[in-house]
């Protein structure tokens, strides 16, 4: 009885709740804060972080190759000085991004010394909100976590810039512990499998500590260490306009507390729209192993991906998954260190052959793209192409892409929101005009 009054009531609801898209065009409405031309509807200012992935002369969007910018400083130049020198670059970024400079010698094992004592949970937390309560979504696992640790903070509700990122650094430290003993949770009380609880290691980088939670035997080698490194430094922040920083700071502007903020983008990174986009990849990389049967014969590969384009295979959509970008058109410089790093893990792995398939797949899909979609627009692999396989190379369930993708985005999410709260000064509040055609009250015995 219940089931069908909402089946009845939403046909009715959808029956008179679209509008006319018409009117979108007529009121000059940027759907998706998007301007006309692509670009992004300017909302703010910010110092954290930029990308340029297109140039626009004479009101024409000319492709570029994409850069993207940590506080002014090239990606690529970072990560290059970073492997220059040995060593895993993942928390100098996260001081590099909160504090807007790196750091030197004293400073960076300070700062490691400060995060590695706040890896651990508070005593309990792991057996009742974690273990008691597992969720089949991590993500949703660690939504729920960050907003009990409100009420295990003395000052949950202080905005003071200094009170803030001592809550952020405390949230990105246990970010890693959280997603580990959520995915290992989720396996045991929901999935009937064996259960390891292993605690961070006081003397383990970010990536170490995760590989180091997440096996069950502990062990890792150097190369997977480095390659998960990058990968986060990569996936740290991207800008104020993707749709999780945005969250954060319309969310901040209400000058919230820390661990709603946080938790709000938790939930926008969620969404399959913004990160679940490298599951996707895997899914489509799955169903093309399956169906083209030499991967390195261009002709069988090109037909399949036109089919793929056209809407008759795989999920039928017409989509090739990781390929185009909001913001970058001719390639995203995340993209291209990861395609570079994965190479010598496949190697290891025994999977070179895969490799190749996501370059062949690189390599044929944009002209193919033009061809079927009859379109001028330029188009390469984002970052989320090689993520996947990158998660995949180092052995991490599906379950937990998105999570390693917040483990990362959280610094960005809180240099953010302590930007917001210094800069902001008032609320975002944008305008929605409402379409709705006049009506009058009906007595109930006269409604039909």
């Amino acid at each position: 009885m219940a089931e069908k009054f909402i089946e009845n009531a939403t046909a009715q609801l959808m029956k008179i709740a679209e509008i006319d898209r018409d009117l979108y065009q007529k009121f000059s409405v940027k759907r998706g804060l998007r301007n006309d031309d692509g670009s992004g509807v300017l909302a703010g200012l910010t110092q954290i972080s930029s990308v340029i992935g297109f140039k626009i002369v004479d009101e024409e969007v000319i492709p570029v190759d994409g850069e993207l910018y940590y506080r002014g400083m090239p990606i690529n130049e970072l990560i290059t000085g970073i492997e220059k020198e040995k060593r895993h670059g993942f928390t100098e970024v996260i001081y590099l991004l909160i504090f807007g400079k790196l750091p030197n010698q004293k400073e960076l094992q300070d700062f490691k010394d400060y995060l590695n004592a706040r890896t651990n949970l508070p005593p309990g937390l792991n057996e009742t909100s974690i273990l008691g309560f597992p969720s089949p979504s991590v993500m949703n696992k660690l939504q729920r976590v960050v907003l009990v640790l409100y009420g295990l903070d003395p000052h949950p509700d202080d905005i003071s810039i200094p009170n803030v990122v001592r809550q952020c650094l405390d949230m990105i430290s246990k970010f890693p512990t959280i997603i580990a003993y959520s995915y290992q949770a989720m396996r045991h009380k929901l999935h009937g499998e064996s259960l390891f609880v292993h605690p961070p290691h006081p003397n383990l980088c970010c990536a170490e500590n995760f590989l180091y939670m997440l096996r069950p035997d502990r062990q890792y080698t150097e190369l997977e260490s480095d390659l998960l490194d990058i990968a986060l430094i990569l996936h740290a922040d991207h800008g104020g306009g993707n749709n999780s920083t945005f969250t954060t700071h319309v969310v901040s502007s209400s000058h919230t507390d820390s661990y709603s903020a946080i938790a709000a983008a938790i939930g926008s990174l969620k969404g399959p729209l913004h990160g679940a986009a490298n599951s996707s990849v895997m899914d489509m990389m799955v169903n093309i192993k399956e169906n083209v049967k030499d991967w390195n014969d261009d002709e069988e590969l090109s037909r399949y991906l036109e089919k793929m384009l056209a809407g008759e295979v795989h999920d039928k959509k017409g989509l090739i998954y990781g390929l185009g970008h909001a913001v970058y058109t001719k390639s995203d410089p995340r993209a291209i260190i990861l395609k570079n790093k994965a190479k010598d893990l496949a190697e290891a792995k025994g999977r070179s052959d895969e490799h190749i398939l996501y370059l062949n797949v690189e390599r044929l899909a944009p002209a193919l793209f033009q061809k079927v979609k009859k379109s001028s627009k330029v188009i390469s692999p984002n970052v989320d192409f090689y993520s996947g396989f990158v998660y995949d190379l180092l052995g991490f369930p599906r379950d937990i892409y998105t999570p390693l993708f917040a483990m990362a985005r959280v610094v960005g999410w809180s240099a953010h929101r302590v930007e917001e709260l210094i800069n902001g000064r008032r609320i975002i509040r944008p305008a929605y005009k409402n379409v709705a055609q006049p009506a009058t009250y009906v007595p109930m015995a006269k409604r039909k």
